[in-house]
Formats: C-alpha cells, structure tokens, sequence
C-alpha cells in the first residue's frame, strides 16, 4: 500500500469516528430523539441532553481492577509512538540520499558494498543530471527534478516548461524513453515513478503523473 493510500485510509477512518461521535452529541445535545420521535433502540448510548455521556458507575467501574492504569497507560503509549511513525513518514518524503549504482567491477563492488554500501551517486546529482537530460528534449525549454523518498525506491518529481506548439503527449513519450529510461539503467533501478508538471511558457501548469 502506497504511502497516499495509507493517509486516505487514516483520514477516512479518523472523519467516520468523528462524524460518529458528532452524530451522538447532536442527537443528545439537541434532544432530537424526542423531538422527532427518531425512536431509537434501546441502549442508545445518549438520548437526553441532560443525560451524562459517561454515567458515574461506567466512569469507575475498572478503576479497582489492578489491569485497568496499565492498559490506559500502554494503549497511550501506543497510540503515542503510532502518531510519531506517521509524522516521521511524512516529514520522511523529502529529498532522497545516496543512491546505489551498479559497479563494472562486480567483485570489488561486493566486497565494498559489505564494507560501505557500494558505489553510490547523490540523489541530487543525479536530478540535477536528470533535469539538464530533460532539458535538451524537443519542445522543452526549461526543466528542474527533484528525487524524493527513500533511496532504494526513490520518486521524481520534474517541472518542466514546454515551448510554443510543443505537444504534451510528445514530449512525456520522450521523457519516459529517453531520460526516465537513463535514469532507471544507470542506478539498476527496476522502476522510477514519474510526476511531472507541464506548463507552456506564460501559461498554467497542469500535473502529470
């Protein structure tokens, strides 16, 4: 699951359970049951507005239990170091690091790689490489790329600025040929997610991925 997939699904886990718990204080807050005779089922947690949401005895009902500060404390914990994951993966697509290259010396690059990681290349030497590639295309009068993500599966993001008449589809024909396809046999990558956004000179910039 991509990282985009993961942030939707969190985001539309956490709006349900608001818009669960906002449901209920409505429905008990403006006595709405009574009001419109929605006739719900018995046990409904909130009915009344001057109707606790928590009653006394559901407050304290563990508060004996030797089981009871342990669990809070380490569901806490847990939730704590969940949201410090998620913030940490997204401040986490940032600029990527040192990236693998395949060595033409296959035995001095494996006992370097047990020793160093390999031959390695900058992630922003290689966008910069990337961009002046893309630059020289047909059509393009202006590039930039960035490389973005973790270094064994990096992301490229370009912005590229075609020249009058240049036609779009032409010229992502030639990116993903020509300079995505250089970029993916220098570092022996398998595949190199691309998005690029066009924008024709004086004109608005339109995303493609």
């Amino acid at each position: 699951m991509t990282r985009g997939a993961v942030n939707r699904t969190l985001l539309a886990v956490a709006g349900i359970l608001l818009l669960g718990g906002g449901v209920l204080a409505l429905i008990g807050g403006l006595n709405l049951d009574a009001r419109w005779h929605l006739g719900l089922p018995h046990g409904w947690p909130w009915t009344d507005p001057h109707q606790p949401v928590l009653t006394s005895a559901e407050r304290t009902r563990w508060l004996n239990s030797s089981w009871w500060w342990p669990v809070v404390f380490a569901s806490l914990a847990v939730a704590g170091l969940l949201a410090l994951w998620w913030l940490l993966a997204q401040l986490g697509r940032g600029r990527a690091g040192d990236l693998p290259v395949p060595s033409p010396f296959p035995a001095k690059a494996k006992r370097s790689r047990r020793r160093r990681g390999g031959t390695l290349v900058r992630g922003s030497a290689l966008a910069k490489a990337v961009g002046a590639d893309v630059a020289q295309l047909p059509g393009v009068s202006g590039a930039r790329a960035r490389l973005l993500g973790r270094a064994d599966r990096p992301q490229a993001r370009m912005a590229l600025t075609l020249l009058p008449g240049a036609a779009p589809a032409e010229v992502l024909r030639a990116l993903s040929q020509g300079p995505v396809a250089r970029a993916r046999a220098s570092t022996g990558l398998t595949e190199l997610p691309v998005e690029v956004r066009i924008r024709a000179e004086n004109g608005p910039a339109r995303r493609v991925e």
